[in-house]
């Protein structure tokens, strides 16, 4: 046998062994055999389009999909249209020809169970736009899981999603529901990036604020201390020379209060003889201001 081949043994039409390349024997009477390519990739497509003639028309063939194999359910209960190929080969001839009835309907079967599960477990979205590859990853590994635990006998290589969409009936209306999906999340975007603009500059606010606070703060408690600082020093004089100190914080005061006046100064003998009198001018001048004489 070639290196791409196996063989199983049959002894009056049960398997009994399986060979793989080189030279072997059997006995030709009671044993037949029977040899098959195990490295050729093989191909199960699940919802393809097949093509037949238009009978009705006589305009040749059309197209038309599975619908009963590619329709199926998604998490948020909308309907996809799913449309792919599992890639296989043989690895083992006896489990392939004799563990199963129809090894390549079971293969089919598996295929598209699983890939309704994973469907039925993703919402529409991601399904039919980013996350084909996860899915055709995922369900490669459950795929073969599925079949080993038959014994099938076969290596599954590749699951490839030819296309996942919403049904033609319904397609225009889920591009709307798309579009208007986008439009909200670009509103989101829109209103989140304001909401940042606004929180950033209310915070800088309250940090000014807080500053000039804290600047207030400590003007006013450095005026107090010194305010605290100049009475505890004057009260210490006070208390030390009473008199002085009383004198002193009298002149002080007075001259605060007269320092803005207009004032004669006279002698107490000297001044005896000063006759008062009234300021007529100074009169006039206010009664024509206040606009009430001649």
């Amino acid at each position: 046998m070639d290196s791409n081949e196996q063989a199983v043994v049959l002894r009056f039409g049960k398997w009994v062994d399986s060979a793989g390349p080189g030279a072997h024997f059997h006995f030709p009477v009671i044993e037949d055999v029977e040899i098959r390519g195990v490295t050729d990739e093989k191909q199960v497509s699940i919802g393809s389009r097949a093509q037949q003639e238009n009978r009705r028309s006589g305009t040749g063939r059309q197209s038309f999909a599975r619908l009963d194999e590619s329709l199926m359910l998604t998490q948020d209960e909308n309907i996809v249209d799913v449309r792919f190929n599992v890639v296989w080969r043989i690895k083992d001839l006896g489990n392939y020809l004799f563990k199963l009835e129809d090894p390549d309907g079971t293969i089919k079967s598996v295929s598209e169970s699983v890939m309704r599960e994973i469907v039925g477990n993703n919402r529409i979205t991601p399904i039919i736009t980013t996350d084909r590859g996860r899915l055709e990853q995922e369900a490669l590994d459950m795929i073969e899981t599925t079949l080993d635990s038959y014994e099938a006998g076969v290596d599954i290589l590749r699951v490839q999603i030819i296309e996942s969409e919403a049904p033609a009936e319904v397609k225009d209306a889920f591009l709307d529901v798309q579009r208007a999906e986008a439009d909200q999340q670009r509103f989101r975007n829109e209103a989140e990036a304001y909401s940042n603009k606004v929180v950033r500059e209310a915070e800088g606010q309250a940090d000014r604020m807080v500053q000039i606070a804290e600047a207030y703060r400590a003007q006013t408690v450095a005026r107090a201390q010194g305010e605290a600082a100049r009475f505890l020093s004057v009260y210490e004089e006070y208390v030390s020379a009473k008199d002085v100190t009383k004198k002193r914080m009298y002149l002080e005061t007075m001259e605060e209060i007269l320092s803005g006046m207009d004032k004669v100064v006279i002698d107490g003998q000297a001044g005896s003889g000063v006759v008062p009198y009234l300021p007529l001018d100074q009169l006039n001048k206010k009664a024509n201001n206040n606009g009430g004489g001649e």
